[in-house]
C-alpha cells in the first residue's frame, strides 16, 4: 500500500465498486478546483463481490473502457482497498527519527499489531504530526491489508491502461470528500458530529466523523438493487430492463406512489436504524449533519423526506458544486452522478496532497 507521496503529479480516481468503475480527474489552479475528466463503466455481474475482485480481467477491461469514455490522458491512478479489509493504529514513535529510521523501525513494530505474516502483507504508515501527551514523540498512522487485497486492484488497474501509483484506503478517500463538502457547507465542521449514509447497490454504509475523522462505520444489507427487484417483479421486466427504466423513466402512472414512494420509506427507516445503532454503541448522543451519498440519494426529495424522519438537517453529496468543469465532462450527467463519486473524488484529490 502507497499511503505516501512525494510530489504533485495528476492522478485519476478509481472506485472499483460492486457494480461500477468510477474515474474521476481533477484539476486545481490557487485554491479552485476543476473536474477535467469523468466515467462511470458498469461491471459485469459477480466480478466484484463482497467488495473483493474475483474477476480482476473483468475489472481490468472495464477500466480501460471508463478510460476511454473519459478521454483522460493522464496515467497514474490511485484506488483503494475497503475499510473492511485494513488494519489500521495509531502508533507512537520517537520524534527525531530519520525518515529511514522511522521506515525500518515501524517493520519491526508492526508484528505486534497485525494478526497476518507480513510476507503476506501490504503495509504502509502515514505521519500523523506530534503526540498530544508527549512532544518528543509523534503519531504514526499504521495501515495493513493482505496482500492479495492490493495486488488484485493494482493488477485491474494495470490491465486497464494505468500505473497505480496510489493504494488508499476508502474511508481515508471519504473522509477528504467530506472535510472539502464540511468546509463549503458548514459553520464549525471541525466542531461538528457528521454522519454519512452511503446507500450503494446492494450495501448502505453508516459512517460518522468527528472532527473529519472517521470513528464509528457499519454496514447494512439494503441498497438500489432492492428498488430494482420491486421494478422487476411488479412490471414483469428483466433485471436489466428493470435497471435501465429506474434511470431513464417510463414507467407507469402508478410507480412513483405505490413503487418509489414505498423504497424512500424504506430509506429513511434503514438510516434510522443505523443512527440508533451509532447512539447505542457511543457516548455521542447527536448528529450535527447528515450528509446522503450513493446512487440513492440521487432519488428526488430522498433528502428532506429522511430529514423529516431522523431530526438531523441533511443534505445530498454533491462534491463538484464548487467546482468548474471541463468542456468534455457532461454537466448534467456529473450532476446527476455526483453523490455515488464520494470515494473517487477523495482519490482524486490525492493529486495535491
Amino acid at each position: 500500500m502507497q499511503l505516501r507521496k512525494k510530489k504533485s503529479t495528476p492522478i485519476i480516481g478509481i472506485d472499483i465498486s460492486a457494480t461500477a468503475i468510477k474515474l474521476l480527474e481533477l484539476s486545481r489552479s490557487g485554491g479552485s478546483y476543476r473536474v477535467e475528466s469523468y466515467s462511470v463503466e458498469p461491471l459485469p455481474p459477480n466480478s466484484v463481490v463482497d467488495k473483493n475482485i474475483t474477476d480482476m480481467d473483468a475489472v481490468g477491461e472495464a477500466i480501460a473502457r471508463a478510460v476511454k469514455k473519459s478521454g483522460t490522458k493522464t496515467k497514474d491512478a490511485a484506488v483503494a482497498v475497503a475499510g473492511s479489509s485494513v488494519i489500521t493504529k495509531i502508533i507512537t514513535m520517537p520524534a527525531n527519527l530519520t525518515d529511514a529510521e522511522l521506515e525500518s523501525q515501524i517493520q519491526v513494530e508492526a508484528d505486534q499489531y497485525i494478526p497476518f505474516p507480513l510476507n503476506e502483507v501490504a503495509l504502509d504508515f502515514d505521519v500523523q504530526g506530534p503526540n498530544a501527551d508527549n512532544p518528543d514523540r509523534i503519531d504514526v498512522l499504521l495501515a495493513a491489508s493482505r496482500s492479495d487485497n492490493v495486488d488484485l486492484r493494482v493488477g485491474a488497474v494495470q490491465l486497464g491502461g494505468l500505473n497505480a501509483k496510489i493504494v488508499d484506503v476508502e474511508q481515508f478517500a471519504l473522509e477528504n470528500t467530506v472535510a472539502m463538502i464540511a468546509n463549503s457547507k458548514f459553520t464549525d465542521p471541525s466542531d461538528e458530529i457528521i454522519a454519512v449514509a452511503d446507500i450503494g447497490s446492494t450495501v448502505t454504509t453508516f459512517s460518522v466523523l468527528d472532527k473529519m475523522k472517521i470513528i464509528y462505520s457499519r454496514e447494512q444489507q439494503f441498497g438500489g438493487a432492492q428498488l430494482t427487484e420491486d421494478i422487476q417483479r411488479r412490471y414483469g421486466l428483466s433485471y436489466e430492463e428493470a435497471g435501465l427504466a429506474k434511470r431513464q423513466g417510463g414507467l407507469p402512472d402508478n410507480y412513483i406512489p405505490e413503487v418509489l414512494e414505498p423504497f424512500k420509506d424504506s430509506i429513511s427507516q434503514q438510516i434510522s436504524r443505523a443512527q440508533q445503532f451509532f447512539y447505542s454503541a457511543s457516548q455521542i448522543s447527536n448528529i450535527d449533519h447528515l450528509i446522503l451519498a450513493g446512487g440513492c440519494a440521487s432519488i428526488s426529495g430522498i433528502a428532506e423526506l429522511v430529514e423529516a424522519k431522523i431530526g438531523i438537517p441533511t443534505i445530498v453529496a454533491n462534491p463538484f458544486a464548487d467546482m468548474s468543469v471541463s468542456s468534455r465532462v457532461s454537466a448534467q450527467s456529473l450532476a446527476n452522478d455526483a453523490p455515488a463519486l464520494m470515494v473517487s473524488c477523495g482519490l482524486a484529490l490525492r493529486s495535491f496532497d
